[in-house]
């Protein structure tokens, strides 16, 4: 399969605008659908490996990512239109939603589709996990880690700041060997 970057800023921002317009329950669904699936801007596995490390940043992981890959490709002007793209509608969405809901939130018929909206977001959430596992799955010392990273943070209940340091550092030290 072939995968190009965009040709230009405005394709760019163009992207990541449609990003946002559909990210109703959570953006990164959207984001690997767009990126990797329609217009094909980048691998999976790449955008797992930028996803990976936009998540040990701070602030939004799919914000991250625009401002990582708009650099990547364009520079600086780059990283500022793929953000800009990226938060746009949703900005203007919120405050549009903040305002409706202010005056009808004791309504239960709008509470109920509040709630199923979440819902939906988790399912969205859960399909997208799936699929960037797809690239570890063939790497049994990869899903070894990330399994132990889920029970251990899950199951075990240890702080994600704890987990992190010690998981990145293993995953370095298994992808210096190639082991992973």
């Amino acid at each position: 399969m072939e995968f190009a970057p965009p040709k230009s800023l405005l394709e760019l921002y163009l992207g990541f605008l449609s990003i946002g317009a559909r990210s109703f329950g959570g953006v990164l669904p959207w984001a690997h659908r767009v990126m990797v699936e329609e217009k094909r801007w980048i691998a999976p596995a790449d955008f797992a490996e930028v996803l990976a490390l936009c998540q040990f940043l701070p602030g939004p992981n799919v914000g991250n990512v625009s401002v990582v890959l708009g650099r990547r490709w364009f520079g600086l002007r780059g990283a500022v239109v793929a953000f800009l793209g990226l938060m746009a509608l949703p900005l203007v969405w919120v405050f549009g939603l903040a305002l409706l809901y202010a005056d009808f939130s004791s309504n239960p018929a709008v509470r109920a589709v509040v709630m199923g909206v979440g819902v939906a977001g988790g399912g969205l959430f859960v399909g997208t996990a799936l699929k960037l596992a797809r690239p570890l799955a063939r790497k049994p010392l990869g899903v070894a880690l990330a399994v132990g990273c889920f029970g251990v943070i899950a199951l075990g209940r240890v702080s994600l700041f704890a987990v992190l340091p010690i998981a990145a550092l293993l995953g370095w030290i298994a992808a210096r060997r190639g082991l992973i």
